[in-house]
């Protein structure tokens, strides 16, 4: 889960709603990366903005950026490994790099932005069914 603040929230939720509840509308403008921060600048497809700083800021630790990585498997993929000592083959998921060292160097641009949208994909998953979830304990 990732640790979303009650501001962010508020912001993420106008951004839903001025796109008239249609998720795909929502786009990543911009992206950084340092070693603390994942910092992604979303904007509406359909109302591309003039600068960045017209758009929404999201700072995500990179640890669950890392962790949205992992849970997609996007730093592995699936193979056969033969066991050391019993010589007998099985699948197994190879894990290419660690998480953020794959996506900076192993991963495509591509794959890269594969990773942040899963990573928008997980943030709206989550707020939608934590607000569900809110609504619902009324």
């Amino acid at each position: 889960m990732i640790k979303i603040s009650q501001k962010l929230k508020s912001e993420l939720w106008w951004l839903i709603i001025s796109v008239d509840y249609d998720y795909s509308r929502i786009t990543i403008a911009e992206h950084d990366l340092n070693d603390e921060l994942l910092t992604l600048w979303l904007e509406d497809k359909q109302d591309f903005k003039n600068s960045i700083d017209e758009c929404l800021q999201l700072d995500i630790r990179t640890r669950d950026f890392a962790r949205i990585i992992k849970a997609e498997n996007l730093n592995s993929y699936e193979g056969t490994k033969v066991h050391p000592t019993k010589n007998f083959a099985y699948k197994a998921r190879i894990e290419i790099d660690t998480p953020l060292q794959w996506y900076r160097s192993d991963a495509s641009p591509v794959e890269q932005q594969w990773a942040r949208e899963a990573l928008l994909k997980a943030m709206l998953t989550q707020l939608v069914e934590t607000g569900a979830a809110e609504d619902y304990n009324y």
